[in-house]
């Protein structure tokens, strides 16, 4: 969430940052509900002083205290009230429009309209790149490892059932992505719920505008996390962290998404699904260190493209591309010749203190001995699906055999699928 003191002090820059981004920025309808809040605490404070003086005349009143001052007291409840209904209406309102409003873009991220408008940064092992291959939604149904019918049958399209060697390795991969990260990279390993409440869902920043592609249980009013971010971001909603920054969090957790924003996309095979499993990295970083956190969070995600052998590259996300929460963003695609496209297997964000100032995470910083908010980051290490797709594709040689990539096989137990 943006700070409204910051835009209403801001205003030209603001406007100007969230045009980038698509978004039209109404300042004065910000700045007048903030105004007419300021006015109904004022209220609110001064009708309180004067009750709590009355009920002190009352109370200190010999005897039957005077029908005027239980008038007053009387008066003076009924006005707080409204007053405090007043003012809980404006509150809402102020805040429902600031929920709804993205981050504004760092001072040099990419500008531009939509994807067609982000850059390659680099490109690596393009010796390796493979020119042909047959696609995974084919080469999983002849080994017997992906199957996409039994998914529709037992939920619907876009679902799907790993099975035998197929279901081994996405263990193996989620189990030594987390060992990397966490004896390598030195993260600390959660395991959160996948159901969160609204305020969770809230606070990372996917409601109240994403609701649409969120799957619920309306019963109980909780959500089904996109992304383990989402509970990562709400670990310490309320608090002022006790311990010294950065924490540096990884969890594996499945993702549920309506994915509606693939429509008109190729949607065959597991590239876009509704359920899938994925290792994500989270941050919570001072803000003076919070771009070098960035630069460290996109070489760790590299390092496993790199020891998985995949021809890879890193993408500056321009600011029409970029995720709600995101201020930053690079994406890491792996090449998939099967599939012949690109397919993004990590989007690294910094989110400055978007997420935190909506969670109200602080922390006390060494430096000035003040109370700040920090920075928060994510990305994906990796998504799970898309390694697969990558590995089937990039691995599987003349005699139709899958190698599976050395680093995996003491986590396989197998080294090829045929």
């Amino acid at each position: 969430m943006l700070d409204i003191k910051f835009i209403i002090e801001n205003k030209e820059e603001c406007k100007n940052k969230l045009l980038m981004r698509g978004e039209k920025l109404d300042v004065d309808n910000l700045e007048k509900l903030f105004e007419k809040r300021k006015k109904l605490i004022l209220k609110t404070e001064e009708i309180s002083t004067i009750r709590n003086k009355t009920s002190k005349d009352i109370g200190i009143s010999k005897g039957k205290p005077p029908q005027e001052l239980i008038q007053k007291m009387k008066s003076f409840g009924l006005e707080l009230s409204e007053k405090l209904k007043k003012l809980k209406a404006v509150e809402d309102e102020l805040n429902d429009q600031l929920l709804r409003l993205p981050n504004l873009p760092l001072d040099d991220t990419l500008v531009g309209d939509s994807e067609q408008d982000n850059v390659v940064l680099e490109t690596f092992n393009m010796d390796k790149k493979k020119s042909k291959s047959i696609p995974h939604w084919d080469l999983g149904e002849k080994l017997k490892i992906i199957d996409m019918e039994k998914g529709t049958k037992l939920t619907g399209a876009r679902w799907y059932v790993l099975t035998g060697k197929g279901a081994m390795l996405q263990r193996a991969l989620v189990q030594w992505m987390l060992n990397h990260h966490v004896f390598s990279n030195h993260y600390t390993e959660i395991a959160p719920p996948f159901l969160v409440n609204r305020k969770t869902m809230i606070g990372s920043g996917n409601l109240p505008k994403f609701e649409e592609t969120l799957f619920s249980d309306s019963k109980n009013d909780l959500w089904l996390i996109p992304t383990g971010e989402v509970s990562l971001n709400s670990l310490y909603y309320g608090d002022i962290i006790n311990e010294d920054l950065p924490l540096k969090y990884v969890t594996h957790t499945p993702c549920f998404r309506d994915e509606k924003s693939s429509a008109g996309r190729d949607t065959r095979g597991i590239k876009r699904v509704h359920q899938f499993e994925k290792v994500e990295l989270y941050r919570y970083e001072h803000p003076l260190n919070s771009m070098k956190a960035f630069d460290e969070m996109v070489k760790e995600v590299c390092e496993l493209c790199e020891l998985l052998g995949f021809t890879y590259r890193i993408v500056e996300l321009c600011t029409g591309d970029m995720g709600f929460q995101s201020a930053k963003t690079f994406d890491i695609e792996v090449w998939s010749p099967g599939c012949e496209e690109w397919l993004e297997v990590s989007s690294i964000s910094t989110c400055t203190d978007f997420q935190s100032r909506r969670t109200n995470t602080r922390f006390k910083d060494l430096i000035d001995s003040k109370t700040k908010l920090p920075h928060t980051l994510n990305g994906s290490g990796l998504a799970i699906p898309r390694v697969i797709i990558a590995i089937l594709e990039n691995y599987l040689d003349k005699d139709g055999v899958v190698e599976i990539p050395e680093i995996l096989h003491e986590y396989t137990n197998f080294k090829t699928i045929s």
